[in-house]
């Protein structure tokens, strides 16, 4: 009997992947990271109740659990960056490194020390493991959920072994088997926004870490229109929140469009989108996954957010790096964020935004 370990969050989606495996016959341990230590308002550790879930679901399973602490790789490989990032003005987004360096990385290296023939996660994607060695990441059947854009930058031999028991499964699906089969999750809410944040204001949590230094906020045409409260705080093409003339832009009035991080000042838009429109961008950072690097322009579909659909691209190699020239100019693609190349069913990999072109 093949063992296998499952990462289980305390949500839904990790405890069906336990059950499924179960099921198909699997000798299936459950797994619970603790990647943020922090208490909550009222001095409760935040994980302890997602934990409390992940006991609940394994004793009905009647599977063994335990708990593994990875919050100083957490600190050190992922949020160090995040905050890097954001000092540096842009935009990173920390759960595509969480995946790599530390889902598929220390959970990965513990899972095959407690004796795991493949490790599981409740990802909403598929995996190929080809008989040539290589491994192909797949999209899910439920498009809406599909969590490709998290992992473009897991690697080959990261993906080795590894199981995605959801691959085909619609989310609405995973429900119905999780109330089906009493699991304590069954109805509990999708966890939303960056892991270690959760419910806070996000504002509010940055500001603990990096200190705010307000500016001005400028037209293109160079009218200065009011004052920002740190460029950290903005994103590309963000309405919501940028408050002029007593005024907030909630009303599309008025737009981020530039950032200039030299002299502390915002740019923005009033009622013309046009300046957020880019017609290509340069990526570095590159993984490509089951296929080899490029060495001539090839032509593929792309997404420069994870709400988004694919656009079609055209993928020129320069130096390192790429260019992704759009078929179609693209609205808001951010400095920082990710490109995620797609060639039908499969991801090819990605890496990350360095410069706009417009």
């Amino acid at each position: 009997m093949k063992t296998v370990v499952v990462g289980m969050s305390g949500g839904v989606d990790s405890s069906v992947a336990a059950l499924l495996l179960k099921r198909q016959g699997y000798n299936v341990i459950g797994l619970f990271m603790l990647n943020w230590e922090e208490d909550d308002a009222n001095g409760a550790c935040t994980a302890e109740g997602d934990f409390a879930d992940v006991r609940r679901v394994c004793s009905l399973l009647n599977i063994p659990y335990y708990s593994v602490n990875f919050a100083k790789q957490y600190q050190e490989r992922v949020f160090k960056h995040f905050l890097d990032e954001y000092a540096a003005g842009r935009t990173p987004n920390p759960d595509v490194l969480c995946n790599r360096e530390i889902k598929f990385g220390p959970f990965r290296e513990y899972a095959l020390s407690l004796g795991a023939d493949y490790i599981a996660t409740g990802h909403y994607c598929g995996i190929d493991h080809s008989e040539g060695g290589r491994h192909y990441l797949l999209k899910a059947v439920d498009q809406g959920k599909d969590q490709t854009y998290f992992l473009n930058q897991v690697t080959q031999p990261q993906l080795e072994k590894v199981l995605f028991p959801l691959a085909n499964l619609p989310k609405e699906e995973v429900r119905k088997i999780a109330v089906a089969n009493g699991l304590a999750t069954a109805e509990k809410k999708d966890s939303t926004g960056i892991c270690f944040i959760g419910e806070r204001n996000f504002r509010k949590f940055l500001m603990e870490y990096l200190p705010a230094k307000p500016g001005k906020i400028v037209t293109l045409s160079g009218e200065e229109v009011g004052e920002h409260v740190g460029l950290m705080h903005y994103t590309i093409g963000q309405r919501r929140g940028v408050s002029i003339g007593g005024k907030s832009g909630e009303d599309g009035r008025w737009f981020v469009v530039k950032k200039d991080l030299q002299n502390n000042i915002l740019y923005v838009s009033h009622g013309d989108e046009s300046p957020l429109y880019s017609h290509s961008c340069e990526v570095s950072g590159l993984n490509w996954i089951g296929v080899d690097a490029p060495i001539s322009p090839f032509e593929c579909t792309a997404k420069f957010r994870y709400r988004q659909g694919e656009q079609k691209v055209l993928i020129v190699p320069e130096g390192g790096g790429v260019r992704v020239v759009f078929a179609e100019k693209q609205r808001a693609v951010t400095e920082g964020q990710y490109a995620v190349f797609y060639d039908s069913t499969r991801c090819l990999g990605g890496g990350v935004i360095e410069k706009v072109d417009y």
